[in-house]
């Protein structure tokens, strides 16, 4: 199962486009942390790591049905976090 719905991938699609970055120097690996036993607010978790390849910059951002991790991610391109 895919953390990261079709939308929120069309919109960091969409962020690299505005930057003036391709789709192919970012690599983004989802990991499903979910407890399947647990009762929480938050059903599905886990986190994305996105890897710029150029500059091997990696980022680390928490997923949840809540997340607002493109948010993070658009600070973090803003500030040159990523190279």
């Amino acid at each position: 199962m895919h953390l990261i719905e079709p939308d929120e991938h069309k919109d960091f699609l969409a962020t690299l486009q505005r930057n003036g970055l391709t789709e192919g120097d970012f690599d983004l690996r989802e990991t499903d942390t979910t407890d399947p036993k647990s009762d929480e607010n938050c059903g599905l978790q886990g986190y994305v790591c996105i890897t710029r390849l150029s500059t091997q910059v990696t980022k680390e951002y928490p997923l949840c049905d809540e997340s607002d991790w493109l948010q993070h991610f658009t600070r973090d391109l803003d500030a040159g976090v990523f190279g």
